[in-house]
């Protein structure tokens, strides 16, 4: 009989297994459940180009030293920042209460979400969804003194709204697409409220391995990235596999971001049961659209 870590489970989470390290956490909470840990609002966007096969997505290997996922590949992204509700931003695209509609938040938790958005896909690859105009993009954002502005982001010595405002920048929110809602399980000892976005490589941008929290950054196609996590040869947590399982199915960018605008976007709170003593992650809020 399956034990669950929280209740009203609907079945394994495409049969994801818990990682060996989330293990202990899982066991103990079994045993004894207690008052989960807040979960910090974060996001995160998944960067898609076109490859010679298909659609390659931007991956991250995250060091072993982390506290939270330590070796497992994910997409860039981080906690929002209390900056990042700042209004004094310049704005292309659909409006915070247009994006509090498409993420089920209020205006000011989708201004902070997309900005977070934004600022962390700087930080950690190097791409700048923001341009000089409402229609243009900055076309290289590298050289010392962007690298200087990004160091500073990361930080946290500048706001992101201020680098935007000395640089005559406007936030390109239309470059983003909501994809999905996922919430970290209860037991673990850091937990994560996070929106995932989708976006597309901006034309003459490349990505650099600038992140400090990964050791190894490489573009995959999805379907390639979960051959590797089949064979043992990579590890991530459940919300990075089911969102590479999704993209697998399109062959064009522009069709994943096509789709994007259609989903259905419902939270998923992964829980734990254990089946035949097996541990497995579970969607306890039903399945994914």
């Amino acid at each position: 009989m399956a034990e669950a870590a929280s209740g009203g489970s609907r079945g394994p989470v495409d049969a994801d297994r818990v990682p060996p390290e989330l293990q202990a956490h899982v066991v103990a909470y079994l045993s004894s459940p207690q008052e989960p840990v807040p979960a910090k609002s974060s996001a995160t966007v998944v960067l898609l180009r076109e490859g010679p096969t298909g659609p390659e997505a931007y991956l991250l290997r995250r060091h072993r030293q982390m506290a939270f996922a330590a070796g497992m590949y994910a997409f860039p992204g981080g906690t929002v920042d209390p900056r990042d509700f700042d209004t004094a931003v310049a704005w292309a695209g659909p409006t915070p209460e247009q994006w509090a509609d498409r993420l089920a938040c209020t205006p000011a938790e989708a201004r902070a979400l997309v900005c977070a958005a934004t600022r962390e896909t700087f930080e950690e690859s190097g791409v700048l969804l923001a341009g000089s105009t409402v229609a243009t993009v900055v076309a290289d954002p590298t050289g010392d003194d962007w690298e200087q502005d990004r160091g500073a982001l990361v930080e946290r010595r500048l706001a992101f709204s201020d680098f935007l405002l000395r640089r005559g920048l406007v936030l390109r929110t239309d470059l983003l697409a909501a994809w999905a809602h996922w919430i970290t399980p209860e037991f673990e000892p850091r937990r994560y409220d996070t929106r995932f976005f989708l976006a597309a490589m901006p034309v003459g941008q490349r990505t650099r391995d600038v992140s400090g929290e990964a050791d190894h950054v490489t573009w995959m196609r999805p379907s390639d990235a979960l051959a590797g996590v089949e064979a043992g040869q990579m590890e991530m947590l459940p919300p990075t596999s089911v969102t590479l399982r999704e993209l697998s199915a399109y062959t064009r960018v522009d069709a994943a971001i096509a789709a994007a605008e259609r989903r259905e976007i419902t939270a998923i709170l992964p829980g734990v049961e254990r089946v035949d003593g097996e541990l497995y992650f579970v969607d306890m809020f039903g399945p994914r659209r």
